[in-house]
């Protein structure tokens, strides 16, 4: 047992971390009158809603677009609808199964099973990371200013310690992994302007939800927090960032974005939603993956 705990102190950990979290949500919306939020909720109307559904699915088609680019240009004869298929996977089994299957093990697993060299397939997705990492640095500015200007010491050795950190480990990953893309400067260029997209239409997301409750932020500041919101969830104190993107993006949105606490925590409660609706394709293509996975463990054995 308790070299099991070792082996898996890092997922416990995470757990933990999720788990604690998601109380602390679960305390929140009970200090908060349900009435408050549910008002929130319906204050939105269904076009604003759908539009946001579309906007996001938008975004995931960027997301598909920066990795097929990543791919391509290494040599890959994937189709696009190939590596929709396998994204869609990976982005749906990251919201369903993240307890024992991880999105980015999907989509090795997925692209593996094309016959794909396994290697390069783990540097695209290495890569992948990182050009959506080196994306939100560019908007970050625009949440630290606020956040910089009115937080005081302890908020800024909580949080920036850990991101300080990242930054680091982010700036050692890149040059040992960029070795094949750094010879095609085009397809980094074109794979960094599909992360450009991708970020474009989830702040307008958040911003589409926030005008839709009648309220006003403006999107670049809508940008900068979320881009602090997904540096928050990298510290790996929780299974796909449950609870601790929520926390985070109320947090930010009821102190920088003068939203109410009730208002700030549907908007966080809402996008969270729209990410898991707009991975449903992959719930098409995962049983032929799963079933790949399984029939590779029984031969290897």
């Amino acid at each position: 047992m308790i070299d099991w705990i070792r082996k898996n102190r890092q997922s416990i950990a995470r757990f933990a971390g999720s788990l604690l979290a998601l109380v602390l949500l679960v305390v929140l919306l009970k200090e908060e009158s349900g009435q408050d939020i549910a008002s929130a909720i319906k204050s939105i109307s269904m076009s604003y809603l759908l539009a946001g559904v579309v906007v996001m699915l938008l975004s995931r088609l960027f997301v598909v677009e920066r990795w097929h680019v990543l791919l391509r240009s290494a040599g890959l004869d994937i189709t696009f609808w190939q590596t929709a298929m396998i994204t869609f996977t990976g982005l749906f089994s990251s919201n369903f199964l993240p307890t024992t299957i991880g999105g980015d093990v999907v989509r090795l697993a997925g692209v593996m099973q094309l016959g794909y060299d396994r290697a390069i397939c783990l540097a695209s997705m290495v890569a992948d990371r990182l050009i959506g990492m080196a994306g939100m640095l560019v908007t970050l500015p625009f949440g630290l200013v606020p956040v910089l200007s009115a937080g005081g010491a302890g908020l800024q050795s909580g949080f920036f310690a850990p991101l300080f950190q990242k930054g680091l480990d982010f700036s050692k990953r890149t040059f040992g992994t960029f070795g094949i893309w750094f010879k095609k400067p085009l397809a980094l260029f074109a794979s960094l302007m599909s992360t450009f997209g991708n970020m474009f239409f989830i702040f307008l997301a958040v911003f589409l939800l926030v005008s839709g409750m009648g309220r006003h932020v403006s999107y670049w500041l809508i940008a900068g927090l979320w881009s602090f919101t997904y540096f928050v969830t990298l510290i790996p104190i929780s299974v796909n960032g449950y609870g601790i993107q929520e926390l985070s993006l109320t947090f930010l949105l009821f102190k920088f974005g003068g939203l109410s606490q009730s208002e700030s925590l549907a908007v966080a409660v809402l996008i969270r939603i729209l990410f898991i609706v707009t991975s449903l394709p992959g719930a098409f293509f995962l049983p032929s993956i799963l079933a790949a996975m399984n029939k590779k463990k029984i031969d290897s054995q």
